[in-house]
């Protein structure tokens, strides 16, 4: 779950809304497990294959919630 922890710190500190927003609410322990995900694959599917740093962590985030 550290490695989870981490990924969601990194994303609430990008400024991206669409991923910090719901990684800070589930960090606080006021986020929805579903809506994460949701938002994850969302960011994947616009941002997935652009080369930036968050790139492997949009799935390996979704993996770590999956599993």
């Amino acid at each position: 779950m550290d490695g989870l922890r981490r990924i969601l710190a990194t994303f609430s500190d990008s400024g991206w809304a669409l991923i910090a927003d719901p990684a800070r609410d589930f960090l606080a322990g006021e986020g929805d497990r579903e809506k994460l995900l949701t938002a994850l694959q969302e960011a994947d599917k616009i941002c997935g294959g652009c080369g930036c740093r968050l790139d492997p962590l949009h799935k390996r985030a979704a993996e770590l919630l999956e599993g």
